[in-house]
């Protein structure tokens, strides 16, 4: 049975019609076209589907498309600004050697905004506890929890999807 459904969709309203059977990562994939949400398992496993539904970090796998109805839906693809400039996490990633063969980089980034989100001075526990779910085959974590560690304490949040990065060096003029 096909259902109509409204969400926010990367800062989007939108309406669909979807298929009960369907999952966010099939919507989000097949549907919208929208390529960056990765599935690795199909089976809320290894993170790679991870995005972010009203502020949590979820499975896409393992989350029915009926259920985003009403609600707040951002992908990898939601992060950069408009102009092409790069989240704060995602440049990290890229400085910090946090991507090696990228599959897992998306849900690992999704997860780590929905962490910094709710505490922007996050420490290296609580994003190992944020990340927990997501798995990497490349980077041992190390580059990625570091990637993670050195936005930390410099994200601020605006509103859920806004995100204002202070430069420190820029504030001494350097």
């Amino acid at each position: 049975m096909a259902r109509e459904v409204s969400f926010v969709f990367n800062g989007n309203k939108m309406t669909m019609t979807v298929e009960d059977h369907w999952t966010l990562l099939h919507l989000i994939r097949e549907e919208l076209g929208y390529t960056g949400t990765k599935e690795g398992c199909g089976s809320g496993e290894c993170g790679a589907c991870t995005v972010i539904v009203d502020g949590m970090a979820v499975n896409s796998c393992l989350y029915l498309a009926t259920e985003i109805d009403g609600k707040q839906l951002v992908t990898i693809e939601g992060l950069a600004s408009d102009d092409g400039t790069l989240h704060p996490l995602q440049k990290s990633f890229v400085e910090n050697g946090g991507i090696q063969c990228g599959f897992c980089s998306p849900g690992m980034i999704l997860s780590a905004k929905a962490l910094l989100d709710e505490n922007p001075n996050a420490n290296e526990e609580e994003i190992k506890d944020a990340i927990a779910g997501n798995l990497c085959r490349c980077t041992g974590y190390v580059q990625i929890i570091d990637s993670i560690k050195s936005v930390s304490g410099h994200y601020q949040t605006d509103k859920p999807q806004v995100v204002a990065w202070k430069n420190e060096d820029a504030d001494r003029g350097e």
